[in-house]
């Protein structure tokens, strides 16, 4: 017998691909995040007319977090709490310049005396 006839006997694990599953793939891209980025240029006769730079990260909220990215909670578009804030500051500005206006310390700048 051979050394070929040998490892042809021997019954080794073959490695073969990995069953995965779109769930799989999913949870291991929310828990570690992914980034994305291309840029688009359009030129003219050697002439940048437009150049966009496409930059996406996809992740879970926990993941967007400990990267230091938590702009929805203060985008008063995406967060009813930051809406709320946002109202809750422009009325208390508002109420400042009122004040104002009516101690006589500040003119309305649409008023000529």
């Amino acid at each position: 017998m051979t050394d070929l006839d040998f490892r042809q006997d021997a019954s080794y694990p073959v490695a073969g691909p990995q069953n995965t599953n779109l769930a799989d793939i999913l949870e291991r891209v929310l828990d570690k995040g992914i980034v994305i980025a291309g840029d688009i240029k359009i030129d003219l006769l050697d002439i940048e007319l437009l150049t966009i730079r496409l930059r996406l990260f996809v992740a879970s909220v926990d993941t967007a977090k400990k990267a230091g990215i938590d702009w929805w909670e203060t985008d008063p578009a995406l967060s009813s709490h930051a809406a709320r804030n946002a109202l809750q500051d422009e009325n208390r500005e508002l109420r400042r310049r009122l004040e104002q206006w009516e101690s006589g310390s500040e003119q309305p700048a649409s008023s000529e005396q």
